[in-house]
């Protein structure tokens, strides 16, 4: 069984993957399609974007997340609106959010909304890729297997590092071994030590390790693509 967690990096996508909760490999794809054929044997790929997109107001699953994470809820953005993810610039992504939710998104939520058009696009187009694909939020899992307790330092920090690869290494004992083989072996330019963080959380959160994935909320909605807004968590 191979399941993989996937994170946005600079140079496009970052999969840990996790086989047969034994085995394990890394590697960066320029799109998300790439991420896909290589991993087409996985049971579950968790990824950290926006999938279920709101046609008319916030999802309940970014709202409830963000109430679960204390001082770390910041690193929830809320998700753009469909239309808005569509738009053409900041100002006019700005503009139609606040028309269809009452509220203007961010410049974080902006930033990433390349990777979630292509994420909306690929998925949409492959009923395949989108029954093992699942939305999930590195800091949502990071509370989860740390028994609903919020990572108290920023990950971008040497302290919240160390926080998070404990938490990690107590689960699955080749966290280290991962981390320092990405943090070596593949370039600065292209891949920050949060990105393999990230996708390392999600791939052991994914393996089933600690129990099945639940979600939030628990009776996650659909968008009018049939795609679940939610974000996926260990039990």
């Amino acid at each position: 069984m191979k399941y993989v967690g996937v994170d946005g990096c600079k140079k496009g996508w970052f999969t840990v993957a996790i086989i047969d909760n034994k085995r394990w490999d890394v590697g960066i794809f320029s799109d998300i399609k790439a991420v896909h054929a290589q991993h087409s044997a996985a049971s579950i790929l968790l990824i950290d974007i926006p999938i279920g997109l709101s046609d008319s107001g916030s999802r309940s699953c970014d709202i409830e997340a963000r109430r679960n994470l204390g001082k770390r809820a910041s690193s929830v953005f809320p998700a753009p609106c469909r239309e808005a993810v569509y738009a053409s610039s900041y100002q006019e992504a700005c503009e139609i959010n606040h028309k269809k939710t009452g509220k203007k998104i961010t410049i974080e939520a902006w930033n990433i909304t390349p990777k979630i058009r292509e994420v909306d696009i690929f998925l949409r187009n492959n009923l395949l890729a989108r029954r093992r694909t699942r939305e999930s939020h590195p800091e949502i899992c990071f509370w989860a297997l740390a028994r609903k307790q919020y990572m108290r330092n920023s990950k971008r920090t040497n302290i919240g590092l160390s926080e998070r690869l404990s938490v990690l290494d107590k689960i699955f004992c080749e966290s280290n071994e991962i981390y320092e083989y990405s943090l070596s072996n593949l370039k600065r330019n292209e891949l920050a030590r949060d990105d393999i963080l990230d996708a390392l959380v999600l791939a052991i959160s994914a393996s089933g390790l600690t129990g099945k994935l639940r979600s939030i909320p628990l009776k996650p909605p659909t968008d009018e693509f049939n795609l679940r807004m939610e974000i996926a968590y260990p039990e």
